[in-house]
């Protein structure tokens, strides 16, 4: 019996069946503009000229509900978006596969470097070149609809699918993550395209000791999660009104 011939998934039969999965925003990234990323192993873009960057919005009443510290119920939504993000990324992969690309899935949320908190590579960095959003004065990706209320994952891929555009940078002279940190680890400079690094737009250490040894030891709340900076941006916010410097 002859083999069937596969027919390579379209872009937009890509997006269309991503969203059917339950993403929120799905958008393509040349690998050529993550030259110079690090990421685990070294190589990991070399035969993926192509990535899906695909982000799930937070739950607003829960994300709204955070002030000064994260919740037991935004612990657990978190938990939850990021085993929804692998399973649609597994999806994805599958579908690409059955029109004869290759496709690897990039775990949501997965440290390899306790010390550093580095993964296989940064979603962030691939939601921005893919124009997802922007990269913000908190180091998140600030979508013009969603804001920071959104979880990432990644699915690198050789097919032929056309790369979206990077968005140009609207924080302005907002300052709100800033002065909402419980940490005060912020530094409120913000940046055209992206930072050399993340210490240009974060006192690191401040974070890490933040949700680590002070959110770690509040009951019912897991993993190293805060959520004030997402919480207070007005690019999140429905119906808020943005600083005239964000608009």
């Amino acid at each position: 019996m002859a083999r069937k011939k596969t027919t390579a998934v379209t872009k937009e039969e890509l997006l269309l069946a991503a969203l059917g999965f339950g993403a929120t925003v799905v958008r393509v990234a040349d690998t050529a503009r993550l030259a110079g990323l690090e990421t685990t192993p070294s190589d990991l873009l070399a035969e993926f000229p192509c990535a899906v960057s695909i982000a799930v919005r937070l739950a607003d009443p829960i994300m709204d509900a955070i002030y000064d510290r994260p919740t037991p119920l935004y612990s657990s939504h978190y938990s939850r978006v990021n085993a929804m993000l692998d399973d649609i990324a597994v999806r994805v992969v599958n579908l690409l596969q059955a029109g004869g690309s290759r496709a690897m899935p990039i775990p949501a949320s997965q440290i390899l470097d306790a010390e550093r908190w580095t993964s296989f590579l940064s979603h962030k960095a691939v939601a921005v070149a893919a124009g997802v959003g922007w990269q913000g004065k908190n180091l998140l990706v600030i979508s013009p609809k969603h804001g920071p209320r959104l979880r990432l994952v990644t699915v690198l891929t050789d097919a032929a699918l056309e790369a979206d555009e990077p968005l140009k940078n609207r924080c302005g002279d907002c300052t709100r993550c800033r002065d909402a940190c419980p940490a005060g680890a912020i530094r409120g400079v913000n940046t055209q395209s992206h930072y050399a690094s993340r210490d240009e737009a974060l006192e690191f250490q401040k974070c890490v000791t933040q949700v680590r040894d002070v959110f770690g030891a509040l009951p019912h709340v897991a993993g190293l999660i805060c959520g004030v900076c997402i919480s207070v941006c007005p690019w999140g916010r429905r119906g808020a009104k943005r600083t005239q410097g964000a608009a």
